[in-house]
């Protein structure tokens, strides 16, 4: 964070500041990052205090002092030594404190913000992104999926005064959420991925989804960069909403930036790639032909911030995963491979992953699928877990292993399935899939282990890729 005094942050997060045991800490400067976890605090670091459905925050503030924190933003006094902002609200002082942030160093003029949204592949072209950016200057980008009012406004302030670009990811779970993001941090570029299933339960539907989604571009002034996939038809048509400059990417003719040849194999996917007239061979090493847009999304960016093609081509080649428990390749005794893709799931990033299982599996060999459950899809999640158990059949994968009670509906899909010749087994927990699999995996197998995060399959995934390293 940025140097600020507690006078200064009090003012910003509209607290009044309680002085700590010392006397009075108005010029105290804080430039330590902000935490809302007390086991993350490092010394010089200010606390935030929030009351969560689960715990609250203020019952650890002593123990977030203890480990250095050297101030505290709370909603009650708390009786302890240190200097303390007493506010309504932690959650909205913690996003102001963030607006403040980043006005102050985009105001100074080096700070380019990139915002990026979509039903699927945000925190995989983040992590592209990212490193594109890098190749600039210093660069602070969304770690792990923090992408809500929470994790947002933690990246955010991690923003400093020789920061050249902020990589936001940013995610939502009701309309009206991104515009907070954006509101806090305006982007210079706003990249839509998709509009899809992933969240529908929460979102009310499709089309709720597209209304916030297009949060990310309604609001860009014209002077600010709408990146836009032109092969999802919902996402097109942002181009209409927004008075940004549009830059399309995808495989579509009119994209600007654009994928021809796309060729997916086990070790990667190979295309041409084409930015404005300019074209050079991308091998890209992230498992999964629906990846492609990811890369091309993030090389949009990369042009946009000014990288010549070849260091956009560069820094795509030198990506060897999207992020841990996506697409992630393990495994390999006894030729056998597990793709742990478990991290999360929504019924298209599902379908995607089926799709490559079924291309990249050996030639006289099996594939095999081992899906939970997709969650936060409401009045849709049981059609979606038969369209998904169907095309299972569909693919002709060799066998499926659901497991989890919450999935049980995709294994009667695909046994009521009369046409197919493979097998479905229903597991009800993670270890009596792992002792299944153990018994039954042949030499030369592909295993795909995929779920929303909520099923907690990623460590079932990665508990095959010990087993078979």
């Amino acid at each position: 964070m940025i140097a600020m005094t507690l006078a200064e942050i009090a003012r910003a997060i509209e607290g009044r500041l309680v002085p700590g045991t010392g006397g009075s800490d108005e010029t105290l400067v804080i430039s330590g990052d902000a935490q809302t976890d007390s086991r993350e605090i490092e010394p010089g670091q200010i606390f935030f205090a929030r009351r969560g459905e689960e715990t609250d925050g203020h019952l650890f503030a002593a123990a977030a002092v203890d480990r250095g924190a050297s101030a505290l933003v709370v909603e009650r006094e708390i009786d302890y030594r240190a200097p303390q902002i007493v506010v309504a609200d932690s959650t909205l002082a913690l996003g102001r404190l963030a607006t403040e942030v980043v006005r102050r160093v985009r105001d100074a003029g080096q700070l380019t913000i990139v915002g990026i949204t979509g039903s699927n592949g945000k925190t995989t072209t983040k992590n592209l992104v990212a490193a594109m950016a890098a190749r600039i200057g210093q660069t602070v980008a969304s770690e792990k999926s923090f992408n809500n009012e929470v994790g947002g406004p933690l990246t955010m302030l991690r923003v400093r005064s020789d920061t050249r670009t902020l990589v936001a990811e940013m995610g939502a779970s009701a309309e009206g959420e991104i515009s907070r993001l954006t509101a806090m941090a305006p982007p210079h570029i706003g990249v839509v991925l998709s509009v899809g299933l992933a969240h529908a339960g929460e979102f009310g539907g499709i089309e709720a989804t597209f209304r916030t989604k297009s949060e990310m571009v309604r609001d860009l002034p014209s002077d600010a960069v709408a990146v836009l996939n032109r092969d999802d038809p919902r996402v097109a048509l942002m181009a209409d909403l927004t008075r940004a400059r549009v830059r399309f990417f995808g495989q579509h003719p009119d994209a600007s930036v654009r994928a021809d040849g796309v060729e997916g194999s086990a070790w990667g996917t190979t295309f041409t790639l084409t930015v404005d007239g300019q074209s050079a061979p991308v091998y890209f090493r992230v498992l999964g032909e629906h990846h492609v847009a990811n890369a091309l999304a993030a090389a949009a960016v990369g042009a946009e911030l000014g990288l010549p093609l070849a260091d956009i081509v560069a820094s795509l080649e030198a990506a060897e995963l999207a992020a841990p428990g996506r697409m992630q390749v393990l495994g390999g005794r006894d030729q056998v491979t597990i793709i742990n893709d478990a991290y999360n799931a929504s019924p298209d990033s599902m379908s995607a992953a089926l799709k490559t299982l079924a291309q990249i599996s050996r030639s006289g060999s099996r594939s095999v699928a081992v899906l939970g459950a997709m969650s936060e899809l409401g009045e849709f999640s049981g059609e979606e877990h038969d369209r998904i158990g169907l095309q299972v059949v569909r693919l002709g994968i060799s066998e499926l292993v659901v497991v989890g009670p919450e999935a049980r509906r995709l294994h009667i899909t695909a046994i009521n399935e009369g046409s197919w010749d493979g097998e479905s087994v229903f597991c009800d927990t993670q270890d009596d899939a792992y002792a299944y699999l153990l018994e039954t995996l042949q030499p030369g197998d592909t295993v795909l282990v995929k779920s929303s995060n909520a099923a907690g399959l990623q460590s079932l995934g990665d508990r095959l890729g010990e087993a078979y390293a």
